[in-house]
């Protein structure tokens, strides 16, 4: 998508590399490596169906390998093109590097519509797409590891990591080939749920450090926070669901792509999700006023915008009536280069992308090191925890002379199991990520926001890597 200006996603991601790769000491040219994709693959393939014979478009690119293997999801979308590949794959390696998870950026999208086929007919497009991407290279738990994106999720991956098992049956870590697939098939737990968790988690992080808080002209923390939120997928859901049972958040917006449904009361998100599912759009929920320009929602009185649906959404048109003071970056890209200089310009404080939807990949490294180790998290030291905790606990009632209460007792005695424990490696790596931007924001006076202090933390950490190896 463009922005009024005519810049497209991948010259605006490009946009806000220059702007901090200008602050990186390095040597000459080796930004524009980094900036650039080192490959990308197009393909086309035949798929016959029982009314006759389709042609597939689609595309798989590697924008840095400097660390391996490459790591990106795959999306199905009639309209995916290759710019918008890139833009992401590179998403990805800014992302990877920002939050300390040791993959390089890929992406990869299949143009077509998926609610056009059935699951049979979805089952044939996607094995047909992985096994030519596994023929050249471009699926590996060595080399490549896609995961779900728009249009995709547990049910493809799963198709995907079976297609690489048969035609590579010899490999031991052949499972670790994608990530995202069903806990059933060595998935891992708390997946679904990571983007829209880490979501949280990173917007808890930066109401932990009043300086940030008060340059949004907010104070306190989440609870009682107005939200408006677009997009009510996977990370849209999660995130608003999170926020508002778990933090004391107000969703007062949601928009989606029939339109906006508000409440200055606050809208139930799970009730909201239901009647999407059911009616496949907003419009007609109970209780809620509906606003049929959707789009204008973005634009409502509210303390915290999150833009979670496609790239492109914020642009230089629309910007100058953005009035929330915090806008955080669920998807890819919703800010344009733009967008972002009006919006930084009339104070508003942006929490980036390449940030705040982390959460999908960390969780993903995680079932990648899963899969490779071929041992689940917890299975050698939850009940070793869980007696060390019993004992602990006798020695205490014994020294206190009285029993602790049973809901303190359960807590206490609980071992940490699969999702307890990436739960808690995501929160971490959430916060120190944003440690990492906030001290670089406060150490250099000429990064100015948290977007470049991300881009900034890194390309740095980026061009460290190349240079190590003598390139």
């Amino acid at each position: 998508m463009n922005d009024q200006r005519g810049v497209s996603f991948l010259e605006s991601v490009n946009l806000m590399f220059d702007r901090a790769a200008s602050l990186v000491p390095m040597p000459p040219g080796l930004d524009e490596y980094i900036k650039r994709c080192n490959a990308v693959y197009q393909i086309r393939f035949p798929v016959k169906f029982r009314d006759g014979i389709k042609v597939f478009r689609g595309w798989r690119a590697v924008h840095s390998g400097h660390r391996l293997p490459t790591k990106g999801g795959i999306r199905y979308a009639p309209i995916v093109h290759q710019d918008e590949v890139e833009a992401l794959a590179a998403l990805m390696t800014y992302k990877c590097a920002l939050v300390n998870v040791p993959f390089g950026g890929s992406k990869g999208g299949l143009r077509f519509n998926p609610r056009a086929h059935d699951s049979e007919d979805l089952e044939r497009i996607t094995r047909r797409f992985a096994r030519e991407l596994i023929a050249r290279g471009f699926i590996s738990p060595s080399r490549n590891v896609p995961a779900p994106d728009m249009g995709t999720g547990a049910r493809e991956m799963a198709w995907i990591a079976d297609t690489y098992v048969d035609q590579h049956p010899d490999d031991i870590n052949a499972i670790g080939c994608v990530t995202g697939k069903p806990t059933t098939q060595g998935g891992i737990s708390g997946r679904t749920e990571a983007t829209g968790r880490g979501v949280q988690y990173a917007l808890r992080e930066f109401f932990r450090h009043p300086e940030a808080v008060k340059e949004a002209h907010l104070a306190g923390n989440l609870e009682g926070k107005r939200v408006v939120v677009q997009g009510l997928g996977n990370v849209g859901y999660h995130a608003a669901k999170f926020l508002s049972e778990e933090d004391g958040a107000l969703i007062i917006g949601i928009i989606e792509h029939d339109g906006a449904i508000v409440s200055d009361e606050g809208l139930p998100v799970e009730e909201v999700a239901q009647h999407l599912r059911q009616t496949r759009g907003v419009k007609g929920f109970p209780g809620a006023r509906y606003v049929a320009e959707g789009l204008s929602v973005l634009e409502s009185e509210c303390d915290i915008l999150i833009p979670a649906a496609m790239e492109g959404q914020i642009t230089g048109e629309n910007a100058p009536r953005i009035k929330a003071p915090l806008i955080a970056e669920a998807a890819n890209g919703p800010v344009t280069f733009r967008a972002d200089e009006i919006l930084r310009a009339a104070g508003k404080v942006m929490i980036p992308d390449v940030f705040l939807n982390a959460g999908g990949v960390v969780v993903s490294y995680f079932e990648w090191i899963k899969n490779i180790t071929h041992m689940r998290f917890g299975r050698m030291e939850r009940r070793f925890d869980e007696a060390k905790s019993a004992l602990a606990v006798d020695v205490l009632e014994e020294m206190i002379g009285k029993p602790i209460p049973e809901d303190h007792r359960g807590r206490m005695l609980h071992g940490a199991n699969e999702l307890d424990l990436v739960r808690s490696g995501l929160d971490d790596t959430m916060r120190l990520a944003y440690q990492e931007m906030d001290e670089a924001m406060r150490a250099h006076n000429e990064i100015p926001d948290l977007r470049t202090a991300a881009f900034f933390v890194a390309i740095e950490k980026i061009a460290t890597a190349y240079q190590e190896v003598g390139v």
